[in-house]
């Protein structure tokens, strides 16, 4: 198990000035200008980002292509639109997967009155290419599992109250990421913010010392 603190991310983005005026990133793994060949993958997963966009604040038009791109809205309203014609609003507690295949743009924006904070994780395809496409998942209900056979994954999302536990899947890897509150995993206690890459776990278990919300990813490889 290998547990990454929040306070050990990389900080991007600029909450006062420039182009990306109003955003705050941090990043788990290596991205954009920040470069670290010991931190560029977990298996399949590239990113995991925590993005605080103040209102008005966003990412204009922008593009992607072979990436796997699931976003988690912790609070607040996420505007998206892309090029294949679709145009939502992700808010708190919804899964939102934008297969970016061969090649697609989007746009992405705080229209609200209010901060917005979302995790947006990329995971590489399991094959490059093919048409790109769009799921909204509205209020996805607890410890339901979001599938993603197009990086050989399932996202599981686990709230849970003081003393809760979770099984841990036992899988090749797994990729926990806390979004609020404290857990406990073997011996480690994670917080918001912190995350641990496990490899083959087995009869591992997630316990909420404190009432958590835990992004936990499933992974066929690593």
């Amino acid at each position: 198990m290998d547990v990454r603190r929040s306070g050990d991310r990389f900080r991007g983005g600029d909450p006062a000035t420039g182009d990306s005026a109003g955003i705050e990133t941090l990043h788990a793994f290596s991205f954009g200008r920040f470069y670290d060949p010991d931190n560029l993958r977990f298996g399949p997963v590239l990113a995991c980002n925590e993005e605080r966009l103040a209102p008005g604040a966003g990412f204009d038009e922008h593009p992607h292509s072979h990436t796997e791109i699931v976003t988690w809205v912790v609070e607040g309203e996420l505007t998206h639109r892309d090029s294949a014609s679709h145009a939502t609003v992700v808010r708190t507690g919804d899964v939102q997967h934008l297969s970016a295949a061969a090649g697609v743009r989007h746009v992405e924006r705080n229209d609200g009155e209010h901060p917005l904070t979302f995790i947006q994780m990329w995971l590489a395809p399991v094959e490059p290419g093919g048409e790109p496409s769009y799921t909204h998942v509205a209020g996805i209900a607890d410890s339901t599992p979001y599938a993603l056979p197009e990086a050989g994954a399932t996202l599981h999302v686990c709230r849970q109250s003081e003393g809760g536990r979770t099984a841990v899947p036992d899988a090749a890897g797994v990729y926990v990421h806390v979004v609020r509150g404290e857990v406990g995993l073997g011996d480690e206690q994670l917080g918001e913010g912190d995350s641990a890459r496990i490899t083959e776990p087995r009869d591992l278990e997630l316990v909420a010392l404190r009432d958590a919300e835990v992004l936990m990813w499933e992974l066929g490889s690593v």
